[in-house]
């Protein structure tokens, strides 16, 4: 072979490298949207953005799957250091700190100019999670509540062929299923969890929080009405006064009858459903909360997910694709199905999976009497001052008065920055950060 015929195949060859070259860096202008997600459903997503690609070839999805241990830090972490997500998933309750913060983007504009997001195909009390305000700043995308769990054949044997309705059905029922012997108890309340005091003083009409959320509320009548009730549970041996750690097998203890209900979330339906024995699986049942006066079921807490678009994003338009895609119908019973999260979008419970199953259902109840926590960047530090100072007057080392006088006290030092903004005209500033001491 001559030099120069050598010479003409290794141009050939360069100028095909370089054009290969020249393609990929074509590839690489494509937009790269970074989604941060939650836990599992960081590994599920993937399966539906897939289908997001494959309908916007001009978009690429980058996923980074944060565990829910560190994803609070990771994110405010990534807003100090101007190394924010295009869009992520949101705690609801987290909602209010990274929008104090000025991370997110304000979402009214594009909702109404939306064929695919409709605030009335949402549940009332979850869309209002993420409105601060007066405006919108996530779109749910997979909803939780708290409800009960009970055994059937427990409250059968007796004498409750229903599950109750009002508190003083509740207290009867409890009262009856604790009496069939020791160590057996009609519900179990963890002690370390701020929900069911929180569930119960909302229910009977307390705000929690007062002065324009500037100030504790927790020793007014309506939250002392239901922390009696609360607090009574465990006095008359009808609650065990243990924290979750204590409770070594949640599931093989409520087969065991050890106690007859608790109050969880959708995530225990997959997990009853694997880890009660086969012989108890048409035994236990779900139902709304009873209501202080049962007019109707009583008001549980709205929970779950939402998704946002960061403010230092330079794809907003990209991102509110994807949570465009990620709202429909279709995409929500995919997702159901992947995770068992329920869908934030009412008319994916039509599917038939959801819509007759009767565990299910009942999650579907309590959707329409949920509201959300106080919306303030705060809200974390107090739900933690919350169980704290519950837990004292369970195990008798404070009287309840003494406990909540000493919570609202808590909450006012919590919440001193915010009255010291307040004062002088402002609202948080999102360069003051989110009110952490």
């Amino acid at each position: 072979m001559t030099d120069r015929r050598c010479s003409g195949i290794l141009l050939l060859v360069v100028l095909a490298v370089v054009q290969g070259a020249g393609c990929g860096r074509d590839t690489d202008r494509v937009p790269v949207l970074n989604f941060w997600v939650m836990g599992r459903e960081g590994e599920m997503v993937q399966e539906l953005v897939h289908e997001f690609e494959a309908r916007n070839p001009d978009v690429r999805v980058r996923i980074q799957q944060i565990p829910w241990s560190a994803a609070h830090e990771k994110m405010l972490t990534a807003h100090v250091g101007r190394a924010t997500p295009d869009l992520a998933q949101l705690g609801n309750t987290w909602v209010p700190e990274f929008q104090a913060l000025g991370a997110l983007v304000e979402l009214d504009p594009l909702v109404a100019e939306s064929d695919l997001v409709n605030p009335d195909d949402h549940f009332a009390g979850i869309w209002s999670t993420n409105v601060i305000g007066g405006k919108s700043y996530g779109v749910p995308w997979y909803v939780d509540t708290r409800l009960l769990f009970y055994r059937t054949d427990l409250l059968a044997e007796a004498g409750f062929e229903e599950p109750p309705a009002t508190w003083a059905q509740w207290r009867r029922t409890l009262e009856a299923v604790s009496a069939r012997g020791p160590d057996r108890y009609g519900i179990l309340l963890p002690i370390n969890e701020w929900t069911q005091p929180v569930i119960l003083g909302l229910q009977a009409g307390s705000s929690l929080l007062a002065d324009g959320d500037t100030r504790g509320d927790f020793s007014g009548p309506a939250f002392g009405r239901a922390l009696d009730f609360y607090l009574g549970l465990f006095a008359d041996g009808l609650a065990p006064p243990v924290s979750n750690n204590q409770v070594a097998n949640l599931y093989q203890e409520f087969a065991r009858g050890t106690f007859a209900m608790f109050i969880t979330g959708p995530w225990n339906i997959g997990e009853c459903r694997r880890r009660l024995p086969e012989e108890l699986q048409d035994r236990w049942a779900t139902a709304p909360l009873p209501a202080p006066e049962g007019e109707a079921p009583g008001l549980s807490l709205a929970g779950g997910s939402s998704l946002v678009v960061f403010q230092s994003s330079a794809h907003q338009e990209a991102a509110w694709r994807l949570i465009e895609f990620l709202n429909e119908p279709a995409q929500q019973v995919r997702f159901f199905k992947l995770t068992g999260d329920l869908p934030a979008n009412k008319t994916a419970w039509s599917d038939p999976e959801l819509a007759t199953d009767p565990m299910v259902r009942a999650f579907w109840d309590q959707l329409q009497y949920v509201v959300s926590t106080p919306k303030i960047p705060e809200w974390e530090q107090i739900a933690t001052r919350i169980w704290e100072r519950t837990e004292a007057a369970i195990r008798g080392a404070e009287t309840r008065s003494e406990a909540m006088e000493k919570l609202d006290a808590d909450v006012d030092r919590i919440l001193a920055k915010r009255r010291w903004l307040l004062s002088r005209g402002r609202g948080q500033d999102p360069q003051d950060g989110a009110g952490h001491e």
